[in-house]
């Protein structure tokens, strides 16, 4: 981190992030986190979120609890998630009965095929960047790890629990035997 976040800068960051995207707002958390607060390295980023997957839970909303966790203690996490989940309810309970008195008209339905499709190229975008680090410091150690995770989960469409269980402790494996070697 390159200056400790206050409560108050963790609940403004949190807030920005929540009410930048619908769908999906990873993309925009590694963009605050990393690239504009300098609170986390891309690599710190990746890390965390590998750990925020394997609980249960939304990764979003780990992380906001972890990086609150890590920047402030409890209170921190508090204002994170406080910041995280504040906006999008009062906006989710808004359009909720927004949709209950239009969710019937073609136009409704139509806006939401095209939010699908900017929230996908969202996730899409999101994994490259998540992978260029990794690409770039340890090629050889994670590249088979984001081929297997991609074909197991998005061709096969293995469930991703079993995804994780099988390759975590065999990633964690090969990258503490990479590390020793070198």
């Amino acid at each position: 981190m390159t200056e400790r976040p206050t409560p108050g800068a963790l609940f403004v960051a949190f807030a920005s992030i929540a009410l930048s995207g619908f769908g999906g707002v990873l993309p925009f958390a590694r963009r605050m986190l990393v690239d504009q607060r300098g609170w986390m390295t891309g690599e710190d980023f990746i890390e965390t979120l590998s750990l925020c997957q394997t609980l249960p839970g939304p990764n979003v909303v780990n992380m906001s609890i972890v990086v609150g966790a890590r920047a402030c203690g409890a209170l921190g996490s508090v204002s994170a998630f406080a910041g995280l989940v504040g906006g999008p309810v009062l906006i989710v309970l808004a359009l909720g009965v927004l949709y209950n008195r239009f969710g019937g008209l073609d136009a409704a339905k139509h806006a939401l095929v095209g939010l699908g499709a900017a929230a996908a190229g969202l996730v899409v975008a999101t994994a490259v960047r998540m992978a260029e680090p990794l690409l770039k410091s340890r090629p050889i150690v994670a590249a088979p790890f984001i081929v297997v995770a991609f074909v197991a989960v998005a061709i096969l469409r293995a469930p991703l629990p079993y995804v994780l269980l099988a390759l975590a402790p065999i990633s964690i494996g090969v990258a503490w035997w990479w590390k020793r070697r070198t």
